[in-house]
């Protein structure tokens, strides 16, 4: 993927917030949130699924945000419900639980209207992997890996999963990998269609970063409604999605970004978004 744009004309941010089991780094519209339990590779006790719903509130309120970044620190990007933690604690409603904790983190990440980018750096397994494919974008190193692991303690999909994979791989493929605990592997998991692409671990960074610098200086709120159309049409007819793109034109035909787009064109120079 080449970027011909740069991000030199975004402001520089630096303003981090402070969390316990996040880091959250907002930087020239790209927004880095990162699990930070790399000692139990970031999987999800309590306090790090709120702090998640909170960082996702304060990207939504933020009009500098151009892009988010999701990652996890150390070798693992989020191993899922944190077992050891849930088993000292008296008998929860599970129910409860998604309703609480993991699905407003869904919603949230698949309302944001701008695009996630999932830095995939190692395993992403049970609600973890539910995490990464929420996301609009996953970059992933050769050493990460994919699992619907909820099957191998007795459990189903959760956080997403069940409403991602088929649309991703087809019912059966996602039947075969949530029913068997299946670990799948990121060229393989590239070539299903998983995720958008597999680089070697010491390029990962470079791989996100070509991603992170796009969006940052693109048309945001075009890509925001993209993002919007491509989730209603999994379930829309044609002449919904039909209805739903004129809608969505008129917004993206009255933006600022729409007239920079057409003056560029005109002048035959670079536009110059401002996500507006």
């Amino acid at each position: 993927m080449s970027c011909e744009r740069t991000v030199a004309s975004v402001p520089n941010f630096s303003i981090s917030m402070e969390y316990k089991f996040l880091k959250y780094s907002p930087e020239g519209g790209v927004f880095t949130i990162s699990l930070n339990r790399p000692e139990v590779y970031n999987a999800l006790n309590d306090d790090i699924t709120f702090e998640l719903q909170d960082a996702f509130k304060a990207v939504a309120k933020d009009d500098t945000a151009r892009v988010v970044v999701l990652t996890g620190e150390g070798k693992a990007f989020c191993s899922g419900q944190d077992l050891k933690a849930a088993a000292g604690t008296e008998k929860r409603s599970f129910i409860d639980s998604l309703h609480k904790r993991y699905n407003p983190i869904i919603r949230a990440m698949r309302n944001l209207p701008i695009p996630i980018i999932c830095r995939l750096n190692g395993v992403a397994a049970g609600a973890g992997c539910s995490l990464a494919l929420a996301c609009d974008v996953i970059v992933a190193s050769e050493e990460a890996t994919l699992i619907e692991v909820f099957v191998n303690i007795g459990l189903v999909p959760d956080s997403g999963s069940s409403y991602f994979l088929p649309r991703l791989v087809g019912k059966a493929k996602a039947f075969e990998l949530c029913s068997m605990g299946t670990r799948v592997k990121a060229k393989e998991a590239l070539d299903l269609g998983l995720i958008n692409k597999v680089v070697a671990s010491d390029q990962l960074d470079i791989a996100v970063k070509e991603y992170s610098d796009y969006f940052a200086v693109a048309p945001t709120k075009s890509i925001g409604l993209i993002k919007k159309m491509l989730d209603k049409a999994t379930t829309a007819t044609l002449d919904e999605a039909l209805e739903y793109e004129a809608y969505c034109q008129e917004i993206a035909g009255n933006t600022q970004d729409y007239k920079e787009g057409v003056n560029a064109f005109l002048e035959k120079r670079k536009p110059d978004f401002k996500g507006k």
